[in-house]
């Protein structure tokens, strides 16, 4: 087997200082015969210097031989090496058989390293076919022009290897000489390292608020990457409902520059004009068109809503109790915190009492009933006396945290009762015949309630005569029958006095018979007084 290691630079590979590129051991110049032991040797010296110098370092070449260009041959199988332009750039190693069978198959390999810490591009392979060999196949597979064989090989990385292999068989008896040649670009690279900034944008917000609360909303802008990110915003659109502290409808915040691994946070309050849910998104950008947009952080926007009522009785008699009802229901989405009913008391009233812990202080009920949960109510009560008739105006309100307030009123018509006593007596009794008698009548109102309209009528027998009648109102006197005119009112705890004078004309005991009505009363209200008339 030989071995035949190739690096020479490239455009110095077949003339060297003089020397013929490749010529053969008999005709090496100024060399004198080959000596024995390396005959079909193929070599090259940059300086052809005398066999015996070359043999001195046949076996392997000094650095200082490689640097200079040379190569030692060394002992079987023979080599030759050669760097490309110099020796730290492209190796080239041939491998043959030493002796091989006419006709018969037989392999050979070239293998390129390179030798550098970096990669070598453009790398071409030419072999030449050798007179009296039958190329048959290659691997990797070769481009095949004429006699000239090409391994495209592209680029070889930092101290890669390339095997290629070749096929073939003799069709002569002698030698067979071959040539492998490789081309090659050493690139001249500036790296240029490319950065990039990589925006993060993370918003957050509360997840419920009251429609009454500021809504605060937090974004934190990162660069994650290696570059700069210039003239950065942010800029959020608001939707129907939410508008900013100034009442417009889009956040804009001005970041500027973003360094590497730079974060930046910006804070803002929100507020909502009507309860729902509002999911937002923000988006950054920057000057050379980053964009990166936010996840949403939805906010339920919760409202309690108040409804109140408030009922008692629509007529009340003087002195008994009155009653009145409050109940608060809450219609909204939102817990109604702290609710207040407060109830004005109506003056001259007596006899307060309210439920549930509420506290009377001047003319006011208060009743602190807490939280009163979504589609939930309470109710309270309050009891109080009037002691005149009046109209009573009830009225109640309901507050809670961040819930308009409520009102509810109600009316209740307190009326008196009148109660009318008739007394009838006769001053005088008995009465002596021709002699003269007096009845009094009188209409007290014992109720709560003026007696209106009060009507009286008397009727004598004809054993008496009327002779004058006096009184609260005048009256006629017509045959036996005595009409006073009706008394427009008589007040509660007022009485109404009527006299009427008579003379005795017959003796006998008589009824004298006093009628009253009113409008509070239907019927008649009737009193008789006896008289002993004598003679």
């Amino acid at each position: 087997m030989k071995k035949l290691i190739l690096t020479v630079p490239l455009l110095a590979a077949f003339a060297l200082s003089g020397c013929s590129s490749c010529e053969s051991y008999y005709t090496w110049r100024d060399m004198g015969p080959v000596p024995e032991g390396i005959a079909r040797k193929a070599f090259w010296s940059k300086e052809c210097r005398s066999w015996a110098a070359l043999l001195k370092g046949r076996a392997v070449a000094s650095p200082e031989v490689a640097a200079a260009g040379e190569f030692a041959v060394e002992s079987e199988p023979s080599a030759v090496s050669r760097t490309y332009p110099s020796r730290d750039v492209i190796q080239l190693e041939k491998t043959t058989p030493k002796d091989v069978q006419l006709g018969a198959v037989f392999d050979y390999s070239i293998k390129v390293t390179n030798l550098t810490d970096m990669p070598v591009e453009d790398v071409v392979v030419m072999e030449r076919i050798p007179n009296g060999f039958n190329f048959t196949s290659a691997s990797p597979a070769a481009t095949k022009n004429g006699s000239m064989l090409a391994w495209e090989l592209g680029t070889l990385a930092p101290k890669a290897v390339e095997e290629i292999t070749v096929s073939g068989f003799a069709t002569n008896a002698g030698s067979l000489t071959n040539r492998a040649t490789v081309s090659y670009a050493v690139p001249a690279r500036a790296d240029v390292r490319v950065l990039q900034a990589v925006l993060q944008l993370v918003k957050t917000a509360p997840p419920e608020v009251f429609v009454c609360e500021a809504i605060p909303v937090t974004f934190v802008l990162t660069n994650a990457g290696n570059g700069t990110a210039e003239d950065v915003k942010i800029v959020e659109a608001l939707p129907e409902g939410l508008l900013t502290e100034d009442g417009k409808r889009q956040l804009t915040f001005e970041v500027g520059t973003l360094g590497p691994g730079q974060s930046k946070e910006f804070t803002a309050s929100l507020r909502a004009t009507k309860a729902g849910t509002y999911e937002t998104r923000a988006v950054a950008t920057s000057s050379i068109g980053l964009e990166v947009e936010s996840e949403g952080a939805p906010t339920a926007i919760r409202q309690p809503v108040l409804a109140i009522s408030n009922s008692g009785p629509e007529r009340q008699y003087i002195g008994r109790s009155v009653t009145y009802e409050i109940t608060v229901v809450n219609t909204g989405d939102g817990v109604a915190k702290h609710t207040i009913i407060e109830d004005t008391i109506p003056p001259e009233v007596t006899s307060i009492t309210a439920s549930n812990g509420g506290v009377v202080s001047g003319s006011k009920v208060t009743w602190q009933l807490g939280a009163i949960a979504p589609n939930e109510y309470k109710t309270v009560s309050i009891s109080y006396t009037a002691q005149n008739a009046r109209e009573l105006s009830h009225s109640a309100t309901a507050t809670a945290y961040c819930a308009a307030k409520v009102s509810a009123t109600a009316e209740t018509s307190v009326v008196g009762v009148p109660a009318i006593l008739l007394e009838v007596i006769d001053v005088g009794d008995p009465v002596e015949v021709g002699g003269q008698g007096t009845y009094v009548i009188t209409a007290t109102n014992q109720g709560s309630a003026p007696a209106s309209n009060i009507r009286i009528v008397c009727v004598l027998e004809d054993k008496m005569q009327c002779l004058s009648l006096s009184g609260a109102t005048a009256g006629t006197a017509e045959g036996g029958v005595i009409t006073f005119a009706p008394l427009p009112s008589l007040a509660p705890r007022t009485k109404a006095i009527w006299r009427v004078v008579t003379r005795a004309e017959t003796a006998g005991d008589v009824l004298f018979k006093v009628s009253m009505t009113m409008d509070e009363f239907a019927r008649p209200i009737e009193e008789t007084e006896s008289t002993n008339l004598y003679k």
